[in-house]
C-alpha cells in the first residue's frame, strides 16, 4: 500500500486544521504555506474534505477553513478512506477460489492478507488527529534547542 501525494497532503491539511482551536477559520495560502502544500492543489483538496463532512468553509475576506468536527472525532483512516478509498495491501481475491485455481496455500495467504488489511485498518481508525497533534507537541517541546553558552 501507498499513501498517494493527494492523500498525503489532504492528511496534512487536516492536521495543520486540528493544531488550531476549533472553529478558527484559516485561510488556504496560510495552510498550504504550513505544510508545503500546492495552493492550487489544497484547494481542490480541501473541497473533497468538505463534501465528505471533515472541513467546514466561509467565502470572504474573513473567511477561510475550520474543522467540522472535533480533532478528537477524526481518525486518520476516516480521512485516507475518502482520499484514496478502503485500505488494502493485498488482493481482495485472494482466498475465495476465483482468481488463483490451484493455487496451494491460496486460502492461508487470503486470511494473511484479510488479518494485514484489518490490522492496518484499525491502526489507522484509532488514529485520531487530537492524539497526533499531541504527540508532535509533546516532541516539539522536548526539542527546544539550548543557546546558552
Amino acid at each position: 500500500m501507498k499513501i498517494s501525494k493527494r492523500c498525503q497532503y489532504g492528511l496534512k491539511a487536516v492536521f495543520e486544521l486540528s493544531r488550531r482551536d476549533f472553529g478558527q477559520l484559516v485561510k488556504v495560502h496560510e495552510i498550504a504555506a504550513a505544510q508545503n502544500i500546492p495552493v492550487r492543489f489544497l484547494e481542490v483538496i480541501l473541497n473533497q474534505l468538505k463534501h465528505a463532512g471533515f472541513v467546514d468553509s466561509r467565502r470572504g475576506s474573513v473567511g477561510g477553513y475550520m474543522l467540522a468536527r472535533p480533532a478528537e472525532e477524526l481518525t486518520v483512516g476516516e480521512v485516507i478512506e475518502v482520499i484514496e478509498g478502503p485500505v488494502s495491501v493485498a488482493i481482495d481475491d485472494i482466498g475465495n477460489g476465483s482468481q488463483s485455481k490451484g493455487f496451494h496455500g491460496e486460502y492461508a495467504f487470503g486470511r494473511l492478507w484479510r488479518d494485514v488489511n484489518e490490522s492496518i485498518s484499525h491502526v489507522l481508525d484509532k488514529a485520531s488527529f487530537a492524539e497526533l497533534v499531541e504527540f508532535e507537541r509533546s516532541k516539539r517541546e522536548k526539542c527546544v534547542p539550548n543557546y546558552s553558552i
